[in-house]
Formats: C-alpha cells, structure tokens, sequence
C-alpha cells in the first residue's frame, strides 16, 4: 500500500514474543478501487482494523492463560488479529474471520513476521448467510465488537450459526453500552452468562470486562 505508515511492535506473553506490523494510527487510509467504501466502510473508521487496542490485549492474555489444547476456535472481527496470532504460534487450531478487505493481507504479513503458517481466513459480514464450509467452533472469541445498538443482535446469530452443541463464547467489551441486547439474545439462544474479573490479564486500568457464555 503506497503512503501508508506502519507501527512496528512486541507484544509478550511470558517467554512467546508476538511480532506486529500494524498501522501507526488511526490516520492512515488507502481504499484502492474505493472496495472499503463499497463495503460500507467510512474513511473516518477505514484503519480501526489496523490498531492494537486494548480490549484485544486482554482478550490475547487470557486465551494464553487458558486451555485451548483440541479446541476448534474461531477469532470474530479480528481487526489485526493479535489473539489468532498468538494461538497460532502455540500451533493451536485457530479460524479468524473480519469484514475489512485489508485484515487478510496484513494476517498474513504478521504470520511471516512470526515465522507461523498462513491461518484460515474467511471475510464474513455478521448478516451473511451461514457458509458451511466454515464449520463449527469449540471456542468462539472476539474483543470490541458491539461498536452499534444492532450489533448485539447481529453477532449472536452470527455466533450461534457456527457455535458446536457445546460452546464456550468470550467477549472483551469496552462497555460501549451495547452489550446488553447481545448478552440478552446470547441467552435466548441457550447460552449460560459469566463475567470475568479483567484484573489477571492486564496490569493497566481497564474500564470494559470479560464477558463469557456456555452452552452445552
């Protein structure tokens, strides 16, 4: 991508290094072929894939701290991808989906940066009609997501399509104030409802929280 700027950065979990090419802030854009803007993506929201921010940290540091050995998961919304990234290394099996036509080339470019295999990828609109070749998840997980009123009710069904019988969900919220309506739908669907202290993944000041669902 011409003119663009980028941000280089390790990001630790314990003695793993995770090595990020992102963008240097939210500034930057390029929409070749305006294929962003015909996807319904403003130039103001256009580089928010392309950031780390920290709901995703938190969401990273807890799946590294929990068992996710025989576990189908899948990354929803991935934006730049840090929690894939990161299971991926640990060679364990990770799916990552976003709407963005930029999150696939720069998933890539960070695999190579980690020396990792190339992750499965699909560019899936939350309103999408199921695509079976997808498959079914064990562990479905996602941070930040729940940016509009009707997001809750869009990512649950998105969710519940390609959640196995038994399912765990984990959820990283900034508390945007919408995530009750996903919490409730969640439940409809036949999810049970925890919520997780944020104070063991993250030694900085966290506003938002973890939010988990079980099924099964």
């Amino acid at each position: 991508m011409s003119n663009i700027r980028y941000k280089y950065q390790t990001i630790e979990f314990g003695s793993i290094d995770i090595h990020l090419r992102t963008l240097k802030d939210t500034q930057q854009f390029y929409d070749k072929n305006n294929e962003a803007q015909e996807l319904g993506i403003h130039s103001s929201s256009w580089a928010l894939f392309g950031i780390l921010w920290p709901s995703s940290q938190i969401l990273a540091n807890y799946v590294y701290q929990s068992d996710t050995t025989l576990k189908r998961i899948l990354e929803v919304g991935c934006g730049i991808g840090l929690s894939s990234l990161l299971l991926n290394h640990l060679h364990q099996d990770i799916t990552a989906t976003d709407y963005h036509p930029e999150v696939e080339t720069f998933l890539l470019n960070n695999s190579n940066l980690n020396n990792d295999k190339q992750i499965p990828y699909y560019r899936l609109n939350w309103e999408d009609e199921i695509l079976n070749e997808v498959g079914k998840f064990d562990l479905i997980i996602g941070s930040d997501l729940l940016y509009q009123q009707n997001h809750g009710e869009l990512l649950s069904h998105f969710i519940d399509q390609y959640a196995n019988n038994t399912c765990e969900v984990i959820i990283v919220d900034p508390s945007r104030g919408n995530h009750s309506k996903f919490k409730q739908q969640m439940i409809s669907f036949g999810f049970k409802y925890e919520k997780i202290d944020t104070l063991n993944y993250t030694d900085k000041v966290y506003k938002g929280s973890i939010h988990k669902y079980n099924k099964g």
